[in-house]
């Protein structure tokens, strides 16, 4: 698909004798950390690694994290961080495929189009998230960005691993939702291979609908080839083998959150980085409404909750009315007029305020952890 992409070999390096073989305590003694040097298994029991090792980067082995079953908790955080500290820089790594991907659904919005995640476990889970945070935080409708599971909706709280294997299941979800020509479906398989990811690709490409993958392997090279845009952030072995909730989940939430914040601003659903389209449904979000308004409109709390009220919830309607002394279908016009985007109709947000200094730990703690 994309010019200089190298895929995955399919035969493996073998380690040398020293890396090989898991540390094994000797026969009647306990396996206990500090306990001393342990004999290894002798290198003629080994098999050829490439019979029982998959070329797929997921489902590697970790050679820093061979000992971990030895750790302390101490040193299993220490192990795990390390690792997770890789994560941030595989994301920068892809960059401009996540700004690509920006585009597509930002094309997509405009057209009346909608985002749809796709995948099974973990990488579903993380699609259904990203999905459900977007009405909140931006104001949206529900329908725009949606999610998609394999096992459906019962796969949110219980493993159904099996679906994942399913490839016309996955083409089937897509056509349930009338995925068509304006819509981008985003597939997340950490591994690559995914079957139900690969039905819901394929059938979505045939309906005209925009498609995207995210992994953290290389994929087979005719599924990289029929997708518009895909996006490998490497992150290496897990630290646990194949346990794909880790880094590889880590990497998929990154990207997703990105891709949507990205194109919820693109779509001016902010106000300089202020979240000015949620809706005011809840304390929470009440509070934080009132706080935006008052600092943006440079008026007092009571001012700012009389103003959301008056524009029926909306924040962004409530700064037009304020800024400009307007009535609330004057704003709307405004807004209206200029695309949805505040700056455009009532000007720049004021400078970020100095931070606040953070509170003073509480007693009886230590670095202002409390301890049991």
């Amino acid at each position: 698909m994309r010019e200089g992409w190298r895929p995955g070999g399919g035969t493996a390096t073998k380690l040398p004798r020293g890396e090989r073989g898991a540390q094994l305590p000797a026969p009647g003694s306990p396996a206990l950390p500090g306990s001393g040097a342990r004999p290894r298994l002798p290198a003629t029991t080994m098999r050829d690694a490439s019979s029982f090792r998959d070329p797929r980067l997921t489902e590697q082995r970790n050679p820093a994290t061979e000992e971990i079953d030895l750790s302390d908790p101490l040193a299993i955080v220490t192990m795990l961080n390390r690792e997770d500290r890789k994560v941030p820089e595989a994301v920068w790594e892809v960059r401009e495929q996540v700004a690509e991907a920006i585009e597509l659904v930002e094309r997509a919005f405009r057209a009346g189009g909608r985002l749809v995640y796709v995948g099974a476990g973990t990488s579903g889970r993380l699609g259904v998230l990203d999905a459900a945070e977007c009405p909140p935080t931006f104001g949206t409708s529900p329908s725009l960005v949606v999610g998609i599971i394999a096992g459906g909706t019962p796969a949110l709280v219980r493993s159904q691993e099996g679906a994942e294997d399913d490839f016309d299941a996955g083409g089937d979800a897509v056509e349930e939702r009338h995925v068509g020509a304006h819509d981008v479906v985003f597939g997340i398989a950490a591994s690559g291979t995914t079957p139900y990811v690969r039905g819901a690709l394929a059938r979505a490409a045939a309906r005209g609908a925009a498609t995207v993958l995210l992994a953290c392997s290389d994929p087979p090279r005719d599924l990289l080839q029929s997708v518009d845009l895909a996006i490998l952030p490497k992150v290496g072995p897990e630290a646990l083998t194949g346990s794909t909730r880790l880094k590889a989940g880590t990497a998929a939430k990154l990207v997703l959150n990105t891709v949507t914040t990205g194109a919820m601003i693109r779509m001016g659903r902010v106000y300089g980085n202020l979240m000015v389209d949620l809706l005011a449904l809840s304390d929470k979000t009440h509070d934080r409404g009132e706080r935006i308004l008052m600092e943006v409109a440079d008026c007092d709390r009571e001012v700012a909750k009389a103003a959301i009220e008056a524009a029926g919830g909306h924040v962004k309607i409530a700064i037009v009315m304020q800024r400009l002394g307007v009535g609330r279908e004057e704003a709307e016009r405004l807004l209206g007029e200029h695309g949805g985007y505040v700056r455009k109709a009532v000007g720049a947000p004021p400078a970020s305020p100095p931070p606040v200094a953070a509170p003073a730990p509480p007693a009886g703690s230590e670095d202002g952890a409390l301890r049991r």
